[in-house]
């Protein structure tokens, strides 16, 4: 039923949760998971998503999460059969022909599971975009695909390869080419999904290139404040011919390096995470923005600034609840998503049919194996 007594309509999507109304559903599902050592983590989900899925309206109607708990355990059950080959291999196999003396078909051994995990991922990822699409109901249409993803799987290994044998400068490209070719696969009703995302559009490239060259950009500004540390010693001590050894012994000099040590490494962490928001912020802009359903063509508002935002309050409301906080980070990143996606155009749903795609039943659980978020 249509919101009629919801005054939130003023872009295509709106999110009309509280975090207040959230709370029962966020405390019960962790302590849940805590008392059954993880197992109930499935219908936790399957809980949390029903909630947010209903206080998230497209156009004029709620959208609807039809997913259970039991689905989401059944593929997690088929992915530990999956993987659990390789696991094994890595584990003792590879240790196995070592201690033989085979190093060749270890090295062998240990790329072929590389490889497989690395095309397993990729088809995760379509598979758990199929799932969610399918559980997605909206004025009684789902979406879905009847794609396996089996074909993309192997774009997913070979398109990463490649780019990473052009030293990362082709990395944009692989997750662009990537994004287009896993939505174009996909439907909602009888309408089919569209995305013409262009790597070298806008600023993405240039992000891209700053993040690649950050570490470098780091290394020598490390070395310039080392040098300059050395410089301002010598310059105190009257030393114009330092004694390496002497300095090496000296406590000044080892609180200094120390000093700088820790410079280096929060440098580096803090500004590869920062520079890294702000060309992820750049691609989700650029590869939504580029998505179309229909009429319709959508649009993500989410500058750097604003995930870093997020970021920051993820990191306060776990320090401050002491890790409680941790169960709210999924409402908060939902509402995030939501109020920063907009669309534009007209979707009708009395002219989209209802989708005609399979049902897949096994879930998502290789998704959540390979840690590939909703988002």
């Amino acid at each position: 039923m249509a919101d009629q007594d919801i005054d939130w309509r003023e872009k295509a999507f709106g999110f009309s949760g509280n975090w207040r109304e959230y709370a029962p559903i966020a405390l019960s599902n962790l302590a849940l998971i805590i008392v059954t050592i993880g197992f109930y983590r499935f219908w936790a989900k399957a809980r949390e998503r029903r909630y947010l899925w209903s206080r998230t309206r497209f156009i004029d109607d709620r959208l609807e999460w039809t997913g259970t708990g039991k689905e989401m355990f059944i593929g997690f059950l088929i992915v530990m059969l999956v993987i659990a080959g390789p696991i094994l291999f890595i584990q003792f196999g590879f240790n196995a022909l070592i201690l033989r003396g085979h190093y060749v078909w270890a090295g062998i051994g240990m790329a072929v599971v590389y490889l497989f995990l690395l095309y397993l991922g990729g088809f995760a990822r379509f598979r758990a975009l199929r799932y969610r699409l399918s559980r997605t109901w909206w004025h009684g249409i789902r979406g879905g695909s009847d794609d396996p993803g089996w074909d993309y799987g192997v774009a997913a290994l070979w398109k990463p390869l490649v780019a990473a044998l052009a030293f990362g400068m082709l990395i944009p490209w692989s997750m662009v080419s990537l994004w287009n070719q896993r939505w174009r696969l996909m439907s909602f009703g009888s309408e089919t999904f569209e995305s013409d995302a262009n790597w070298t559009r806008g600023s993405l490239l240039a992000r891209w290139i700053l993040m690649l060259f950050s570490p470098i950009v780091i290394y020598i500004l490390v070395l310039l404040v080392g040098l300059l540390g050395a410089m301002l010693f010598a310059s105190m001590t009257g030393i114009e011919t330092p004694d390496v050894q002497a300095m090496a012994k000296d406590k000044r000099v080892i609180a200094a390096g120390i000093a700088v040590l820790l410079v280096f490494v929060l440098a580096f962490y803090v500004i590869i995470a920062a520079v890294g928001v702000i060309y992820y912020s750049a691609y989700l802009r650029e590869v939504i923005g580029s998505l179309r359903l229909g009429n319709m063509s959508f649009n993500f508002t989410a500058r750097s600034k604003d995930w870093i935002k997020l970021f920051l309050g993820d990191v306060g409301l776990v320090i401050i609840t002491l890790g409680i906080g941790i169960a709210f980070l999924g409402y908060r990143h939902w509402a995030f998503f939501i109020r920063h996606l907009d669309a534009a155009g007209d979707l009708d749903p009395s002219t989209i049919t209802q989708s005609t795609t399979s049902l897949q039943r096994e879930a998502e659980g290789l998704a959540d194996a390979f840690d590939i978020g909703a988002i």
